[in-house]
């Protein structure tokens, strides 16, 4: 039995709408095969292959016309960035899967806007058109002024770091947010209102990281984690965080947070090693509300007894560490009684 909406029936895209819509984004209609591709590019066909699937794009047949001029160039420019040492074979695979990932969720976060606003229209197929011939190429721009600006802020922070490039590791302060209860909540709101109750999330803790000199390394549906040079920035966001998390005023959600400070291994815009892992488990210790910290944190901060208050706890049951050494830590100026005392 069909159930009705009471809403209008959404105008039906026509059969060939994907066709033109392609077309327009790949300056031209496909005319190619991958064999034809390759051929054209100069670059053996078992590479561009490669180079595809690492990108995350749909497998085709050598006679399938999947292709158009545009997939010539850019195959030319991965073959120079291989040629000139920019994607080496070790670390090829992992570079170019990270740039398949993240812009496939773009594209289609993208696309998803541009096809609600179409479908709004008499004409959606023409409305779609015309919508990216008018919003792409800002959009366009906008993503490469955005790119240049974080390379021009990654190249100043390697350059004030003159060892940077011989190490491996650096030291760094390492944060999880993570919003308590969210499995409960998020089963209270609609779709709708849980994006909008995310993005609040994800909005402020950026903003506050950002303005205390740190980096979001990735945000995790309920978790944010987060890096920074400094132990006691670090310690300032959590604990930021976790106030407008108590205030029951602040449409902020209620967080708890783990921060750990030491060798950090950076790849690819992520983080790895021990420490992160630490902060990972301190944050699961962690009570709704509260920050905990390692003792890389505790050692950094020790002598700023005017500005915080530790708390040592007994033990943290942490999986892959024999034991990890954790404290609460509060405001010296938080006059509250402490729950764990």
């Amino acid at each position: 039995m069909a159930i009705e909406s009471g809403l209008p029936p959404e105008p039906p895209l026509p059969p060939d709408a994907g066709e033109v819509l392609e077309s327009f984004l790949l300056g031209g209609a496909p005319t190619l095969t991958r064999v034809e591709v390759a051929q054209r590019a100069g670059v053996p066909l078992d590479l561009a292959v490669t180079l595809w699937h690492q990108l995350g794009f749909p497998h085709r047949d050598d006679d399938d016309v999947a292709f158009a001029e545009s997939d010539v160039e850019a195959l030319r420019l991965s073959a120079d960035l291989v040629e000139l040492g920019i994607l080496p074979a070790e670390s090829q695979a992992a570079l170019v899967r990270t740039w398949g990932r993240s812009y496939a969720r773009l594209a289609e976060w993208q696309t998803t806007l541009l096809a609600g606003l179409a479908v709004e229209g008499e004409d959606p197929a023409s409305r779609l058109t015309t919508l990216a011939g008018d919003v792409l190429p800002r959009v366009e721009a906008l993503q490469t002024y955005v790119w240049r600006r974080h390379l021009a802020s990654a190249a100043q922070h390697l350059l004030e770091d003159a060892g940077a490039l011989a190490r491996t590791e650096t030291r760094l302060a390492v944060c999880f947010v993570d919003i308590v209860g969210y499995t409960t909540q998020s089963r209270s709101l609609d779709g709708a209102e849980l994006v909008a109750w995310v993005d609040r999330f994800e909005h402020d803790t950026t903003a506050l990281v950002v303005d205390h000199g740190g980096q979001v390394i990735k945000t995790i549906g309920d978790e944010v984690l987060f890096t920074v040079a400094d132990p006691a920035a670090a310690v300032a966001v959590a604990h930021t965080l976790t106030a407008r998390g108590d205030d029951g005023d602040d449409p902020f959600p209620r967080v708890r947070a783990g921060v750990a400070h030491g060798a950090v291994v950076r790849r690819l815009g992520d983080v790895f090693g021990s420490t992160v892992n630490a902060a990972s488990r301190l944050t699961s210790a962690a009570r709704p509300g509260s920050v905990l910290v390692d003792a890389g944190v505790h050692e950094a901060l020790a002598e700023a007894e005017d500005q915080w208050r530790f708390r040592r706890l007994r033990r943290v049951s942490a999986k892959g560490f024999a034991h990890l050494e954790a404290w609460r830590v509060r405001p010296a100026h938080d006059g509250e009684p402490d729950p764990d005392m």
